[in-house]
């Protein structure tokens, strides 16, 4: 009797004990599972997060390297020197230029939208290292490229007023014979931004651009980068090759000097041939025979001119 009503009164302590045991066992493998998906959630939550840093992490890394290369341009090429004196500072032997280099001409600007009046090459015995470009004095003259900066100064027997840009693909330009400057040095231009007015200044017959491009101080003949006729780069690269810029045909020829040192500069007058054209037209074009450009070119006269191939023409 006694065993019964302690029973009575143990059954449902126990009962109780056991689904207070089982609740709290439950409790505990939920707040298992509960803290396990908030760990995971947490770990998810990191890795989104490092994937926005790094995602942070490389655009201002990519800014940094833009602003970089706006502030020194074409580094990789000439270093530390950013002489603010002499158009050719670098002085740099044939030998020690690299043998080939591709430049990115893609996103470039005519420095003004006119034709060629004078070409690159020998005039007279004095080596003229760039093109003439007619205008008109006032006419805004932009920069070809993106870059910086380099120089501006005044040249009475020479360029006369004139701008050189250092560009971000390596080359640097020259404009010369500018009746005002629209930048200073140091001054970092966009592709297309008015750097200069046109004039008649420095050793000049009349209004017109002068016009050149270089690489380590090398003079390169921008027609072999820019279609002039056109009015755009022949294709979005060009290749560098300084034993071919001092030896090939249209391109310059190194001369040594014992008081000059080493010069280059165009021997002959080329033409790169266009669609449409004839011998007919390029000998009446340059004043010269058919006669004449075929014994130079060793072609007929019936020859087929394939457009792209440059004849020499004197």
């Amino acid at each position: 009797m006694y065993f019964g009503k302690i029973k009575h009164c143990i059954l449902p302590l126990l009962l109780a004990f056991s689904l207070g045991t089982l609740n709290a066992q439950h409790n505990r493998n939920l707040s298992t599972q509960q803290h396990s998906k908030l760990h995971q959630d947490l770990i998810a939550g990191q890795q989104n997060i490092h994937k926005s840093i790094n995602l942070v992490d490389s655009i201002a890394l990519l800014e940094m390297l833009e602003e970089e290369e706006e502030e020194f341009p074409g580094s990789d090429v000439y270093g530390d020197n950013w002489d603010q004196t002499w158009v050719n500072p670098y002085k740099v032997p044939i030998e020690k230029l690299p043998e080939t280099e591709t430049i990115d001409v893609s996103e470039y600007c005519m420095p003004i939208i006119s034709h060629i009046t004078s070409n690159y090459g020998w005039r007279r015995r004095r080596m003229h290292r760039g093109v003439d470009l007619s205008l008109h004095i006032g006419d805004t003259v932009r920069a070809a490229f993106s870059g910086k900066v380099r120089l501006t100064r005044y040249e009475r027997r020479g360029y006369g007023y004139y701008v050189i840009i250092r560009h971000n693909n390596g080359l640097e330009t020259i404009y010369g014979h500018l009746s005002k400057f629209l930048v200073e040095p140091d001054q970092i231009v966009k592709v297309g931004d008015p750097i200069a007015l046109g004039g008649n200044t420095g050793r000049s017959t009349g209004p017109h651009l002068h016009f050149e491009t270089r690489y380590l101080g090398m003079d390169i003949n921008p027609n072999k980068i820019f279609d002039f006729v056109n009015q755009v780069p022949h294709t979005d690269t060009y290749t560098f090759n300084p034993k071919e810029l001092a030896s090939s045909l249209g391109y310059g020829k190194y001369k040594n000097s014992r008081n000059k040192g080493t010069n280059n500069g165009a021997k002959y007058v080329s033409y790169r041939v266009r669609k449409g054209d004839s011998l007919s037209r390029i000998a009446s074009k340059y004043g010269v025979s058919i006669n004449q450009l075929c014994k130079l070119n060793g072609i007929k006269r019936n020859a087929i001119l394939r457009e792209g191939k440059v004849l020499r023409i004197r």
